[in-house]
């Protein structure tokens, strides 16, 4: 009786662990959480503007504005800060200076000036080699007081070592604003390049390197925005303006902007407005040669169920990836595009769009119109955002929270690891 007993008992327990073993299996993981730039009160020097990207050994790097100056470039000094996690998120290392602004705002020498601060990075990580390049807005000027003769900077740095030391700083300005002098919109009287994420051509190889591409705010001649794309074909070092230099790829109404690589190989430009979104697509006739044309931009927002941005404006990031649907296990691509849900500058999410062909993203008016869902990640006051997958597949989202109600000039800098399923309710998984 007793050996039966036993024999019972043990066969529960083995239904028990089977039973927890496939619950486990079948779970739905969730986020984990790491302030990677904390802002813990008003009184810390505040952290902005979320950068990250996958370094070809499979880690992530991250940085962000440390502004003493409370302020954008131009009202003071702002340091650049990084961090470095070596296992998918879950354990950062300690947080480290790449380069320190001086705070001297008062042009006397040049080269003093230009040092005033760093901030509004963006990144990239080559994926073939042990090279980052960091580019990010310098000096002494503020954006909007900028002129073609004392223009706001913009300056480079590269790291041999997957971002773990850097090189001097290199201004790279009259690479942004001499071809344009004399095109439709020049002089340009500022520019910056959109902060976050630089994109790497999956398939478009010239020289040693792929393409780099990266999206330029420029304010014109009449004191409007638009915004070009700009490219790279040495890691970098020099960048050409994608298309003919009297065709913004958003005309008129554009601000902080990303871009992607769209299925087609076609390239999409995705820029900050209010409500939502713009886009336009560049279809090249050459790829190599940087060849093609754009299209017409389009809105993105509430009227067309597209990425509704409620009372607001705000940086995000643009992500395409392919995935299979898991209800009749069809291959295609997903859009991912972050932004805060709103009112205002809260509750930062990422809407997703299915690509299956190119009625979804022939054109811009195509890709702005009927997503398919969004995710809300933040429940507080939230704003830039930017994303990359990382080396186990996982979603690294990085974004600006008020989560110690703490907001003077920054944010703290939050981590979370998202699976597709988790932003799409298993409605779709990563192709293996």
């Amino acid at each position: 009786m007793r050996k039966m007993t036993r024999l019972f008992v043990a066969s529960l327990c083995m239904a028990a662990l089977t039973s927890c073993g496939q619950q486990a299996k079948n779970a739905v993981i969730e986020p984990k959480e790491v302030d990677v730039f904390p802002t813990l009160t008003n009184e810390a020097i505040p952290y902005r503007i979320p950068a990250i990207t996958l370094t070809s050994k499979g880690n992530l790097l991250a940085a962000a504005d440390y502004r003493h100056c409370r302020a954008d470039i131009g009202y003071g000094r702002v340091d650049l800060h990084a961090r470095i996690s070596e296992d998918n998120g879950k354990t950062w290392g300690d947080i480290y200076t790449i380069i320190e602004g001086d705070g001297k705002l008062v042009n006397k020498d040049p080269n003093q000036s230009l040092n005033a601060g760093y901030g509004d990075p963006c990144l990239i990580a080559d994926r073939e080699s042990d090279r980052v390049l960091l580019v990010c807005v310098a000096g002494y000027q503020v954006f909007f007081k900028s002129t073609r003769e004392k223009p706001n900077q913009v300056a480079i740095m590269h790291s041999k070592d997957g971002g773990k030391t850097w090189g001097e700083p290199k201004i790279i300005t009259d690479q942004f604003y001499n071809p344009l002098d004399n095109s439709v919109v020049g002089p340009i009287q500022s520019m910056f390049i959109g902060s976050g994420r630089i994109f790497q051509s999956r398939s478009t190889k010239v020289g040693e390197y792929y393409r780099l591409y990266a999206c330029m705010l420029a304010r014109d001649k009449d004191n409007n925005f638009c915004n070009f794309v700009v490219y790279s074909d040495d890691f970098g070092d020099n960048w050409k303006i994608l298309g003919d230099i009297n065709v913004p790829g958003i005309p008129s109404k554009g601000d902080e902007p990303k871009t992607e690589e769209l299925p087609d190989g076609s390239l999409l430009l995705s820029s900050r407005t209010d409500g939502g979104r713009r886009y336009n697509i560049f279809k090249f006739t050459d790829a190599a040669k940087a060849e093609g044309s754009w299209g017409e931009c389009a809105y993105s927002g509430a009227d067309n169920n597209g990425v509704a941005a409620l009372k607001n404006a705000c940086n995000g990031e643009i992500m395409v990836l392919p995935v299979v649907r898991n209800s009749d296990k069809k291959k295609m691509h997903i859009a991912l595009q972050s932004i805060p849900f709103g009112p205002e500058r809260t509750n930062v999410g990422i809407y997703y769009k299915e690509l299956m062909d190119e009625s979804d993203y022939g054109t811009a008016a195509d890709f702005a119109k009927d997503w398919d869902g969004r995710y809300q990640v933040s429940t507080l006051p939230s704003a830039y955002s930017t994303m990359i997958q990382q080396a186990d597949g996982e979603i690294a989202f990085l974004y600006e929270e008020d989560k110690y109600k703490t907001i003077g000039g920054g944010y703290t800098i939050v981590y979370k690891n998202l699976s597709i399923e988790k932003i799409t309710e298993g409605k779709y998984s990563l192709v293996k």
